[in-house]
């Protein structure tokens, strides 16, 4: 079981971790170039995260439903749910395209934006919009590869996207001196180039899926229902994840241009620790749901204790490393003396937010693969209401740190919840 749960970690570890790699990246640049700079890229990144993060049910469904067709066999059930999925992304895609100016306005205006720095996050977001299609048809295809149990292709997928990306940004901003609009650029290319590679594996592994996958898209109403109603549960699930990140910008920001560079920094190492322990997550809705569609919940259960052991590993891991370098790593994002000072009073929620989070995380992989996605959106809505009572019960006298304390609760409760309810229903939760 441990080397069947390493064989899918492994690769999302590497693929996941190269996610940050690539916002690092561009943190990095433009903390080299000025302050606004910085918190104009990490603003206008966080606009897309707010846009994206909301569709990241077209992964997070597509690998719990295919892991479970999977395991009880069902090959044509596999190929439909593809292009259900694909067809479903390219219309949001679409209708994201023909909504851009609204939501690029919605977002300078929740976030609070600086007048300084409307222009930047202007450029960003005109340019990174483009890459809509190419984003969301990869969330389905890297969800439908880890319902197959592959996490080699994603990981190859997301490895050569993200260089191309980092490559490219370096280039358009060094040698074309293309700022801000040289790093969404970047993106925006890189994410075509990872869309059409990861055709070129789908043709030459799935064929015969690719075949069948739009001749029952629309059959067998129960199978639809339950496509439709679990990515509305996801939907609202990943909404509320999104805009406690959101809110949390939106309160740095008005905590002014200093705190939200150092806000930025401190997020890029949540990143780094969530997307690594998101590997096993990961591994848990590949096994899990296979178990499911198999009905062995004995081997489900084996597979569920050792993939919580696994992330708490890796938990104990990253709360070392930014106990004893959490300065030094901070440094390599910024070299502006006034945000690094100011980020000293903060580095220690670095260490605790791993031990806090790491079990909702895992959890979330677990019930992604039951498709317990009522109980899994109820506990994110509990979560996010305590969230924002802590941060206003403590804003007036705690502002910075009243943030941080409620982000923090808002993780360890939702791991809390989620441990309460299967402690309770076990693999018949919904």
């Amino acid at each position: 079981m441990n080397k069947e749960i390493l064989r899918l970690a492994i690769p999302n570890i590497l693929s996941n971790v190269s996610v940050p790699l690539l916002s690092t990246v561009d943190t990095a640049l433009m903390g080299h170039l000025s302050e606004a700079h910085l918190g104009a890229v990490g603003i206008g990144a966080m606009v897309f995260n707010l846009i994206y993060w909301n569709f990241g049910f077209l992964r997070m469904g597509t690998t719990g439903l295919t892991a479970q067709a999977y395991g009880a066999q069902q090959h044509q059930h596999i190929a439909t749910l593809l292009g259900r999925s694909l067809l479903v992304a390219f219309s949001i895609a679409l209708a994201l395209l023909f909504l851009q100016r609204p939501f690029a306005h919605l977002g300078i205006w929740f976030f609070h934006v600086a007048d300084a720095q409307v222009d930047l996050v202007q450029d960003y977001f005109n340019i990174r919009i483009w890459a809509a299609p190419a984003t969301l048809a990869s969330y389905v295809i890297f969800g439908w590869f880890f319902g197959m149990q592959n996490a080699i292709y994603p990981l190859i997928l997301t490895v050569v996207a993200n260089l191309i990306n980092i490559i490219l940004s370096y280039i358009l901003i060094h040698y074309f001196d293309m700022g801000i609009a040289g790093a969404a650029w970047g993106t925006v290319i890189a994410q075509y180039a990872g869309l059409l590679f990861s055709i070129i594996l789908l043709i030459s592994r799935y064929r015969d899926y690719l075949k069948d996958s739009i001749a029952q898209l629309f059959e067998n109403a129960v199978e639809l229902t339950k496509f439709f109603s679990v990515n509305r549960d996801l939907f609202i699930r990943t909404l509320s994840l999104t805009f406690a990140f959101a809110f949390f910008y939106r309160q740095s920001s008005v905590a002014g241009a200093t705190m939200l560079a150092v806000n930025v920094v401190l997020l890029q190492l949540i990143n780094w620790m969530s997307y690594g322990i998101d590997g096993f997550a990961y591994a848990a809705e590949s096994l899990v749901g296979k178990y499911k569609g198999a009905e062995n919940t004995r081997m489900g259960n084996q597979a569920i204790r050792l993939i919580m052991l696994w992330g708490f590993a890796l938990a104990i891991f990253f709360s070392l490393t930014y106990l004893f370098f959490g300065m030094p790593i901070f440094t390599v994002f910024t070299n502006q003396a006034e945000v690094i000072q100011s980020a000293r009073p903060y580095l220690w929620y670095m260490v605790a937010f791993p031990i806090a989070g790491f079990i909702c995380y895992i959890w979330d992989g677990i019930y992604i693969g039951l498709t317990a996605t009522i109980t899994m959106r109820n506990a994110m809505l509990i979560s996010l209401g305590l969230y924002l009572g802590i941060y206003y019960l403590l804003k007036d006298i705690w502002p910075v740190h009243g943030l941080w304390t409620a982000l923090l609760l808002f993780l360890l409760v939702r791991g809390i919840i989620q441990s309460l309810y299967f402690g309770k229903y076990g693999w018949s939760i919904k």
